[in-house]
């Protein structure tokens, strides 16, 4: 290989904000620096995605779009398991005057069961029916508004089943000690099981969705519903899964997403990537956005319902409705979609459930006239209990997600066993260097260095300088150099806490390497030190937005901060041909250290992780793994695990106090 030379530019008129800081931006800045540069990347895609909507003119050619995007869907969510036998019951019923209540509950999988309210009308019998997907409240199908809509529909002659997501009403995955719910927020829930969900190819959507698309089953199997006159409705979280139900499930005739859809494009400039189960891996990336949920189901009947105020941008709803409506007219049922607004913030008032309401009877009853929501008296939580102390998870049969996911990543064990059994060294890399986004370390560009002054640790001088990486990000850099003259070993060192506190360390290791003669090149690989978020999640860790912006693009932070390894270690290299260059890696950080020594041959002549995890394996039965979303490669569990990194480099590996799940120090890593 030729050596390639360094572009070298001196910067030496702004300090940075701290001495050993190298990126002259403000902290406020910096800290954007990543999510910034993913929103770039993203709306670079979403640009492409609308030029490709604009060549759909015929309805072959729609019919060929609306394929193609739900095949991806159902892959990118790890497809769904053979339909097994529901096993519903009704625990109870309810008088409400003029409509009455079932309790019901249904295995959407083996000893997975799904609490739900049914809403029946008090007219003679077949009824349509419409399914009603819960938002983020906690008490799920109990919240007043999800009564109410079931209420209204029930009350003019259309039967509605509300059922409780994971995580709420009564489906807490996460039990404390005393075996009440862990969490007061279902998006916490959310989140943690998406951990786990994401390394063994899924989503929390995967379950979510599915639970619905049982729901439908369950419906459809009634003698007293309409199995052709099915609908979906729900807001916010509900509105997540309404759009995702509806795409996904023709049985849908009739739908009403409510406060949720946008675009991408709006999304992503105002309040970034949200729950788990809303971000479908690389769906930004293949082209997919949120319009093509109503294009996906055309010409079947949708309303979108939206409110003025909300968060999910007002704006991005009208892109959206107009995008859907000119594919609708070119199907030739341009009627069948339309939008309604009405003022307010994030929520579904008492006109968004009559327009809903109405829409329904519309499509499903064939009758179309205004519909008034009735005075309504909320049942209680306890009233619409359809478990007998209030969790499913109290009944030791039941398989929570964690469960269900830990059993998925068991299975898929054997399944790498064998995946990797009739390949090379060769393509097993290639193949894992795929799945994590890792670029090869040959491809890495000629480095583009921009030094700044100087900086001092006592009396010992420290340059500064950032190299900038393939795709233009900056890697802040700290290079400290021995006494000696001739330069023979440089240790590439990736602190957790930063370069500027590893290096103000009086007793770390910087000053012990350069004190043995090593060169030591630190660096802060994006969303570390001075790229850091500023945007704490408790549950799963700062990064969490730019770490599902990225999702969306089909990319990982493993493999964008391998990246920035290889173009430390390119820097290095260029600068010092012939020295050892040794990698050290801390906490978080020695993952995308361990793929990118892994799958770089001979790049690095030794190779040190420290209280780094041990295994991917464990992960996904977790209920509260620590900060491990960051290194989530998604389906990375349906072909290899961090041991089988190790195993390539050998004697060259040393693994200091490796942690689990949790980050507590175990005794030795996990074999293969």
């Amino acid at each position: 290989m030729n050596l390639l030379t360094i572009t070298v530019v001196v910067a030496l008129t702004a300090p940075a904000a701290h001495p050993l800081d190298v990126l002259d931006l403000p902290d406020e800045r910096a800290q954007t620096l990543v999510y910034d540069h993913l929103a770039a990347r993203a709306q670079a895609k979403l640009r492409a995605r609308r030029e490709r909507y604009e060549t759909l003119k015929t309805p072959d050619d729609i019919r060929a779009y609306q394929r193609e995007m739900k095949e991806f869907f159902v892959r990118q969510l790890g497809g769904f398991p053979e339909r097994t036998p529901l096993d519903a019951s009704v625990t109870g019923k309810l008088d409400g005057g003029d409509y009455r209540v079932e309790k019901v509950i249904y295995h959407s999988r083996p000893h997975h069961r799904v609490t739900a309210a049914l809403y029946l009308p008090k007219t003679k019998p077949p009824y349509p029916a419409v399914l009603i997907a819960c938002g983020h409240s906690k008490t799920g199908k109990a919240a007043g508004y999800n009564q109410r809509l079931g209420i209204i529909l029930a009350t003019h002659g259309i039967a509605a089943m509300c059922y409780d997501p994971i995580g709420q009403g009564e489906r807490s995955q996460i039990l404390d000690a005393d075996g009440k719910p862990k969490f007061g927020s279902s998006t916490s829930e959310h989140l943690l099981a998406g951990v786990g969900s994401i390394l063994v190819g899924a989503n929390t959507a995967t379950y979510r969705a599915y639970d619905g698309i049982r729901g439908i089953d369950y419906l459809v199997s009634r003698p007293d519903i309409v199995g052709d006159k099915i609908g979906c409705t729900g807001c916010s979280g509900g509105g997540t899964l309404t759009s995702y139900i509806m795409s996904l499930d023709e049985r849908v005739a009739c739908a009403v997403p409510s406060c949720y859809l946008t675009t991408f494009s709006k999304l992503i400039e105002t309040i970034g990537p949200q729950d788990a189960e809303q971000n479908i891996f690389g769906q930004i990336e293949f082209g997919m956005d949120h319009p093509d949920y109503v294009i996906m189901r055309a010409p079947r009947p949708t309303l979108i319902c939206a409110t003025t105020g909300d968060y999910f941008s007002i704006e991005g709803a009208w892109d959206n409705f107009r995008q859907s409506k000119r594919v609708y007219a070119r199907l030739g049922y341009a009627e069948r979609v339309d939008l309604f607004e009405f003022g307010g913030k994030h929520g579904v008032p008492q006109p968004s459930r009559e327009a809903m309401a109405r829409w329904m009877s519309r499509w499903l009853l064939g009758v179309d006239k205004p519909l008034v929501e009735p005075e309504i008296k909320e049942w209680t939580v306890e009233q619409l209990r359809c478990t007998k102390n209030g969790e499913v998870l109290h009944d030791p049969t039941e398989f929570s997600v964690f469960d269900l996911n830990d059993r998925r990543a068991a299975a898929l064990g054997q399944v790498r066993e064998e995946a990797q059994a009739s390949l090379t060294g060769a393509e097993i890399k290639k193949r894992i260097a795929r799945l994590s986004r890792v670029p090869s370390f040959d491809e890495i560009a000629q480095p583009k260095v921009v030094k700044r002054e100087p900086a001092k640790i006592g009396d010992a001088p420290v340059e500064r300088l950032s190299i900038q990486n393939a795709d233009g990000f900056p890697v802040p850099c700290l290079f400290f150099r021995p006494a000696a003259e001739t330069v023979k070993d440089v240790v590439l060192y990736l602190p957790a806490q930063g370069k500027r506190r590893a290096a103000s360390a009086e007793d770390g290791s910087i000053r012990q390497w350069v004190k043995d003669g090593k060169a030591v090149l630190a660096i802060d690989v994006r969303g570390v030190g001075e790229t850091a978020s500023s945007r704490p999640n408790h549950v799963v860790g700062a990064d969490w937005k730019n770490f599902f912006t990225a999702y969306l693009l089909g990319d990982s932070f493993v493999g964008m901060r391998a990246a920035d390894t290889y173009t430390a270690a390119r820097y290095v290299q260029v600068r010092f041909p012939k020295a050892r260059l040794h990698l050290v890696a801390e906490g978080e950080l020695g993952p995308p250290a361990l793929h990118a020594a892994a799958l770089a041959d001979n790049l690095f002549a030794t190779v040190e992780l420290r209280r780094s995890l041990r295994s991917w394996s464990e992960v996904p039965r977790d209920r509260a793994p620590a900060n491990q979303l960051i290194n989530c490669v998604h389906g990375a569990l349906t072909f290899y695990d961090l041991p089988d990194l190790v195993a390539m480099l050998g004697d060259k590996a040393k693994l200091v106090e490796p942690t689990n799940s949790r980050g507590e120090v175990v005794e030795a890593a996990v074999s293969r």
